[in-house]
């Protein structure tokens, strides 16, 4: 069996990984997905073939918002089953996978190593990775510094359920003289509450898995670790999930094929 590649072409990421023919992970690379994510998908191949991967002759699944626009994919898949997949190599057991994406947030629930159920809040920007961007940036800080920020505020909250009218009430705390350590931790309350309670819909659970760019935040993962009352778990590849599933997925691919 060759090396298999999965490419997660984010709305604001972009994440290729390269797995061998034991399994294990060869290489990793995340990028800015920018403007255009055929651009994207092409500086992720040239970034690994500058690293002597031929691209040309392995297998490649792509997913994630963009992956219709990646050229040199065999096959694409949905975010859900990658991510479902992604977490179980990282994991090896069930679990329910939070990925707080920029465009939308997906809750999803494994079950003997399959997707058992999923939710997704695509209908806003409230309660997405972009959700925090825009008030970080309102705040001029960033995403680091504004976690950095909530932990050390609290007190105040915001009562919007819509990212416009959310930022509104952002600047008229900041014109009402309201610290910023105590807006920011209204900010993250915000986007954790929305996510408990995605999580709640899709049905207690003993133990959660939070991948994606935000794994990052302890104090995020804290929070909603606080909020749920279970464990909320991570890795340093977490935020590679969707590109290891794709990869996991064109792993299986490429042992169906006829020698």
């Amino acid at each position: 069996m060759a090396n298999c590649v999965g490419v997660d072409i984010g709305s604001t990421a972009a994440k290729a990984v390269v797995i061998g023919e034991d399994g294990s992970l060869l290489y990793k690379l995340v990028l800015p997905t920018g403007w255009s994510s055929v651009g994207a998908a092409n500086a992720l191949r040239e970034g690994m073939e500058r690293e002597g991967f031929d691209v040309a002759r392995t297998r490649v699944i792509a997913t994630g918002y963009g992956r219709v626009s990646v050229p040199y994919a065999a096959k694409t898949v949905t975010e859900i089953s990658c991510h479902a997949q992604g977490v179980l190599r990282l994991l090896g057991r069930d679990c329910t996978v939070i990925d707080i994406g920029g465009q939308d947030t997906k809750v999803i629930r494994l079950r003997k190593g399959k997707v058992d159920g999923f939710l997704m809040n695509d209908k806003c920007a409230a309660g997405t990775g972009r959700f925090l961007e825009v008030m970080a940036n309102t705040l001029a800080v960033d995403l680091p510094e504004l976690f950095e920020l909530a932990a050390q505020g609290g007190g105040t909250s915001i009562s919007s359920m819509c990212t416009v009218f959310a930022e509104s009430e952002v600047i008229s705390l900041i014109g009402g003289g309201a610290q910023k350590e105590n807006i920011a931790f209204a900010v993250c309350e915000s986007i954790v509450t929305r996510v408990v309670a995605l999580c709640g819909r899709q049905g207690n659970d003993k133990e959660f898995f939070l991948s994606g760019g935000l794994c990052e935040s302890d104090y995020l993962r804290e929070r909603l670790r606080e909020k749920l009352r279970v464990p909320v778990l991570t890795s340093p590849m977490a935020r590679y999930a969707g590109a290891i599933g794709a990869a996991v997925l064109a792993e299986r691919l490429e042992m169906e094929q006829p020698a």
